[in-house]
């Protein structure tokens, strides 16, 4: 892949004292170099992160960026993200990386919610691609992937990873959603 491939990262910020979570979204090169940031925040326990994630897809989507790569499916306590709405917007691969061992979200999703929120959260997250297991740089992520196979996943993962498991996109995304959460309830 060449170096001025560039990727979104959108990861999130959440602070237990918030209703709501703060989004960033890091236009990322294959070589590791920033070129764009932007934010969104969705309602802790809503269902609106989604839409969020289309917002900042939209801003920093633009037709140099070939890949969009999530840090999280359930953002801001099980704000579930739609994949295939997000893929259908960005026109272009959707991967989703993850990083802890896990027996999956319906426990949870069934302990936190009832009724029409439960069935609702429940839908959406049976309807998200299979998860993979990935050794990247010696570690251990899980991904899944939506627009394209599971090689061109694994490849566009460990392209953008230059040292650990996080892929740069990712890493950015995040350390800017902290700054970004950490500046907004400085303010409060």
């Amino acid at each position: 892949m060449k170096r001025g491939v560039r990727a979104v990262g959108i990861a999130e910020s959440f602070h237990p004292d918030n209703d709501r979570s703060t989004l960033a979204g890091a236009v990322v090169r294959a070589d590791g170099v920033l070129d764009g940031l932007a934010y969104r925040s969705c309602t802790v326990g809503g269902t609106d992160a989604t839409d969020a994630v289309l917002a900042l897809v939209g801003e920093l989507c633009r037709p140099d960026v070939r890949y969009v790569l999530l840090g999280a499916i359930a953002p801001a306590w099980y704000n579930l993200l739609e994949c295939s709405r997000i893929h259908e917007a960005a026109e272009r691969p959707v991967i989703a990386v993850s990083f802890e061992a896990s027996d999956g979200l319906e426990d949870g999703i069934h302990d936190a919610f009832s009724g029409t929120e439960r069935a609702e959260r429940l839908e959406t997250y049976r309807s998200l691609p299979d998860r993979r297991q990935l050794s990247v740089n010696d570690e251990t992520v899980y991904v899944r992937h939506i627009g394209c196979d599971a090689d061109d996943a694994a490849a566009v993962v460990r392209t953008f990873t230059p040292a650990g498991g996080r892929p740069e996109p990712l890493r950015v995304a995040r350390q800017a959603a902290r700054a970004g959460d950490s500046y907004v309830r400085s303010r409060e």
